[in-house]
């Protein structure tokens, strides 16, 4: 059977282990998927997700089979990662157009699962706003609503899952960056324990935030994601997540809380969402508590102070840790502003960032009470576009990033521990609302498996309608 049989947008509903099931069983050919997920991310091109393409570079790859358990697989590559030969621009216009001759040791990783990369997707400007928005291109738009922000900062990768161009595609998360976009869109995004898929220098952060990933459409796709890389390289301080025994244990002990540690204001729409998912996990088996948020507010503002140093940070060393033409006269208000906030209080960062690494212990003792805890992602819908776009006053966009984003992401980036949102909720108008699980560290098969149960128990539908944005997407204005 040839393409002829599967029209591109039959193919573009296959995850990413339907995709290559069917190249294995020679129903459809790698190079013949790779043509038909180009031919949908030209015709999604409207929507701002792809930043840099590398078509020719993917049709070379794509059709030499070696045997690997995502051949074929087409994909998109945060643009904050280099791949060799492709160019990275890390959001911002101050990059130029730096070509790399080597790819970054997660995107080795990666491509030696057999996925085809298609070129980078859009993010914010250094990673570091959650929205994707940047000065240096049109943004980047949501394909439930193009009126709309695709999250942040992995705000591309998310789009361009959700509008069924590829079945995956990474993202890194050191705030959220995966999670947010996922909710906005209505897609799976995981972020695993600390040191499972920790991102590059991360370790060597005063708090170790920051891991790759990926987003996606179904649970087992994430799943097998972490199974494929553990063939590769086990995991050294966490266990590993291939496993051949389910790690769901019957009941669980669960708690769900709706207000942000911070007690800024949820909106109503998200609220039910998540007592919705959990009477869900009631109805399958598990006891859940509802709880005050069992957090103090002084972690959101300990991490927007620590987001700032890892800005000024990036920006003091861009030269070196970018590329040597880097031009930090070109960077967004927000990020300039951001930075400033770590100068003007140094002090205060640093005593932050102590109570951040004790944050830990904090998070742990509210684990050992409760299994799984359930909780918003986002303090509201994915917000219109322009709300968070990098060059509105700096003091407006960071109250918005507070109570917006900052809300209950960062509380698995501080702790380590790790958390997955997933779809589970819809606006009167249809937009996504993601509802995030997490778990102690380490337990990651644990809350996998959980997810998978309720993938099955409430199937999610997990591709925007082409005619939300078909048409739409090119004529659209922020």
């Amino acid at each position: 059977m040839t393409l002829s049989s599967f029209d591109r947008v039959t193919l573009a509903g296959w995850d990413a282990v339907e995709t290559a099931a069917r190249i294995r069983s020679n129903e459809v050919t790698a190079a013949e998927v790779v043509e038909a997920a180009i031919a949908r991310a030209e015709e999604a091109r409207d929507l701002g997700g792809v930043v840099e393409p590398c078509y020719e570079r993917a049709r070379v790859n794509g059709a030499s089979p070696d045997g690997a358990p995502w051949l074929g697989v087409p994909t998109f590559v945060k643009d904050v990662a280099r791949v060799a030969g492709v160019a990275t621009t890390w959001g911002s216009l101050g990059s130029g157009r730096y070509v790399s001759k080597r790819s970054d040791p997660f995107v080795r990783s990666f491509e030696r699962l057999g996925v085809v990369v298609l070129g980078k997707s859009a993010t914010s400007e250094l990673g570091l706003m959650p929205a994707t928005e940047p000065l240096a291109r049109p943004p980047c738009r949501n394909p439930w609503d193009v009126s709309r922000s695709s999250g942040g900062s992995s705000g591309g990768a998310a789009c361009l899952v959700s509008a069924g161009v590829v079945p995956v595609a990474h993202g890194m998360d050191g705030g959220g960056s995966i999670r947010i976009p996922a909710a906005c869109c209505g897609l799976v995004g995981f972020k695993p324990s600390r040191f499972r898929l920790d991102a590059m220098g991360s370790s060597t952060l005063p708090v170790n935030v920051v891991t790759d990933g990926i987003l996606s459409r179904s649970v087992r796709d994430t799943v097998a994601f972490y199974v494929g890389l553990e063939s590769q390289r086990r995991p050294r301080r966490v266990p590993a997540v291939a496993t051949s025994e389910s790690q769901l244990r019957q009941p669980l002990r669960m708690a769900v809380f709706v207000e942000a540690p911070a007690r800024t204001p949820v909106d109503a729409e998200v609220r039910d969402a998540v007592l919705a998912a959990a009477r869900l996990c009631q109805t399958l088996g598990h006891t859940v508590d509802p709880i005050p948020c069992p957090f103090d507010g002084g972690v959101t503002d300990d991490f927007l102070r620590y987001w700032g140093f890892l800005a000024w940070a990036q920006l003091k060393t861009a030269r070196l840790a970018l590329h040597w033409h880097f031009d930090r006269s070109k960077l967004e208000p927000w990020s300039r502003g951001l930075a400033a906030t770590f100068a003007r209080a140094k002090l205060r960062t640093i005593a932050a960032i102590w109570r951040l690494r004790r944050f830990s212990r904090a998070f742990a003792t509210v684990t050992n009470r409760y299994d799984v805890l359930v909780f918003p992602t986002l303090a509201e819908p994915a917000p219109p576009l322009g709300a968070l776009a990098g060059n509105r006053p700096f003091a407006t966009t960071f109250e918005r990033v507070r109570s917006y984003a900052a809300a209950f992401t960062p509380l698995a980036n501080i702790s380590g521990a790790p958390a997955i949102s997933l779809p589970m909720g819809r606006t009167a108008t249809g937009l996504p609302i993601g509802v995030q699980f997490a778990a102690a560290h380490g337990h990651d098969r644990m809350l996998l498996d959980l997810a998978l149960a309720l993938e099955a128990a409430q199937p999610w539908e997990p591709i925007a309608p082409r005619e939300r944005w078909l048409a739409l997407a090119a004529s659209a204005s922020p």
